[in-house]
């Protein structure tokens, strides 16, 4: 089906929404729970019916689009942020993964475990949490390519804060997977910087 612009803007919104989620946790020991709800319920959506879908609606990704916005309008403070490093690491780590079927098929028995598992707990349960950062430790972690994550020693180092870190890591592949889906490419982000742009500033807008 063809993609539109506003699809691969939400799309890229997904990742940085999630590599922002990092940022916080790492940096500051807190998060906003409905940026992190939104992005770990895409995890749980296996057949939408749009772009859109996968997160309920834009609307609950208005941390991750303005910050796409702001990134391709080049902005210095998000061009120099945590987040667009680990952002870009996850495209380049989804590249990766879309060639390794065994390791999708991993995730995918893993998630579907994890949706057996919600029957019983709520999305920010801690043993959601906790699952899901056991998939990313069990498939994403184990490329020669990883993610070093950069804060505060005493947040970095909670137990609980790394399962959320390693969650929304999890969630933003998902992102990069849809990104590359609806036709994104590392040139779509050079070469259609501002018709992406402004497609996110619509959606923030809409």
């Amino acid at each position: 089906m063809p993609y539109s612009t506003e699809d691969q803007a939400l799309a890229l919104a997904g990742v940085f929404q999630a590599t922002r989620l990092v940022e916080d946790i790492a940096h500051k020991g807190r998060f906003d729970e409905d940026d992190m709800a939104a992005s770990l319920e895409s995890l749980f959506q296996t057949s939408p019916d749009s772009v859109e879908a996968v997160y309920g609606n834009a609307a609950n990704m208005r941390t991750g689009l303005r910050f796409v916005r702001d990134l391709l309008f080049k902005d210095a403070a998000v061009i120099k942020s945590d987040s667009l490093r680990y952002g870009l690491a996850l495209l380049h780590l989804e590249r990766k993964l879309a060639k390794r079927s065994d390791m999708m098929e991993l995730i995918g028995r893993k998630l579907d475990a994890a949706r057996t598992q919600r029957e019983h707990f709520e999305l920010m349960h801690e043993n959601i949490i906790a699952n899901l950062a056991d998939i990313y430790l069990q498939s994403i972690s184990t490329f020669g390519t990883r993610i070093h994550v950069v804060g505060e020693r005493t947040h970095v180092e909670n137990k609980a804060n790394t399962a959320r870190i390693r969650a929304c890591l999890l969630a933003g592949i998902r992102s990069a997977m849809l990104w590359r889906q609806t036709g994104g490419s590392r040139w779509q982000l050079v070469w259609s910087r501002k018709k992406l742009g402004q497609a996110a500033d619509r959606l923030l807008h809409s």
